[in-house]
């Protein structure tokens, strides 16, 4: 996609998320993954959370309105070429968001390309999403996604479908497609019968795209999927039409797991740091 230019302001997303303590999901990732796709990261904290490597001990959501406050506050001056969501906490929260983002031109009709992953627990089972918000997704947040980037465990949250094998991931994407997004991800990652590849599949109601990479035999997955959509939402924002950022997403993340390490005495990151390592590896003139 090119190598940036010395004093040109690059791409600018928004990452509308949580954060997490130990730096390895949440708002966390998706900085290191837009530093790593070569974009400027702005942040809109929906929540903060007490969190480590072994999982989630609490949640604080964020007033709505200072959640609507950021996103506009951001988009008024410094100006957005995509943005994304993580974990978005209650109803109020996404409700806001979703007027803020209407006002501003994010996803729905406006010029502004909107990646949603629907984050409803952590990877450890710990839940990040009121129950209530759900329904908050499906009829506020899909039909103003240009795509939406749902994890098995997510799908089945969603819309009900437990996907256990390649037919019902095509079924899944179908369904969740009736929700009103542009386009639907839906990722293989748990896809138990899929051994040693990870096979996502993209959906735009007309084309099915299978998108296989290599299962990779590591825990430390921890920020895998804020990565893979704050690079597709990088992708966007450069330019490219959707299937081809979700092909960059994908090539991103499958070089991020491959690079992931140990932290702590749980569940380590994925990480951006092999896009990035020339600023360590080469001498300082």
């Amino acid at each position: 996609m090119g190598e940036p230019t010395v004093g040109v302001t690059p791409p600018r997303v928004l990452t509308i998320a949580g954060t997490d303590s130990g730096g390895g999901a949440g708002v966390a990732a998706d900085l290191r993954a837009f530093t790593g796709c070569g974009v400027h990261g702005c942040i809109a904290v929906t929540a903060v959370t007490v969190q480590n490597s072994v999982g989630v001990t609490g949640v604080h959501p964020i007033p709505p309105e200072t959640v609507a406050a950021q996103i506009e506050t951001v988009a008024g001056d410094i100006g957005l070429d995509a943005a994304k969501t993580g974990m978005l906490a209650s109803r109020p929260i996404i409700e806001a968001i979703v007027a803020a983002c209407d006002r501003v031109g994010i996803g729905g009709t406006g010029p502004i390309p909107f990646v949603i992953d629907p984050v409803a627990a952590s990877m450890h089972g710990d839940p990040l999403l009121a129950d209530e918000a759900l329904d908050a997704y499906r009829t506020l947040l899909c039909p103003r996604a240009t795509v939406i980037t749902p994890n098995l465990d997510e799908v089945r949250l969603l819309v009900g479908i437990d996907v256990h094998d390649r037919s019902a991931q095509y079924d899944a994407a179908k369904v969740l497609h009736g929700l009103g997004p542009q386009y639907v991800l839906v990722k293989g990652g748990h896809l138990e019968e899929d051994v040693d590849r990870c096979v996502d599949l993209l959906y735009d109601g007309h084309t099915f795209t299978e998108l296989p990479g290599p299962r990779f035999d590591t825990g430390n997955t921890h920020g895998g999927g804020d990565s893979m959509g704050a690079a597709i939402a990088s992708g966007l924002a450069r330019g490219l039409a959707v299937p081809e950022a979700v092909a960059f997403g994908k090539r991103y993340v499958v070089e991020a797991v491959r690079h992931s390490y140990p932290l702590g005495a749980g569940h380590g990151p994925v990480s951006p740091l092999w896009a990035v390592r020339h600023w360590w590896e080469e001498p300082t003139p």
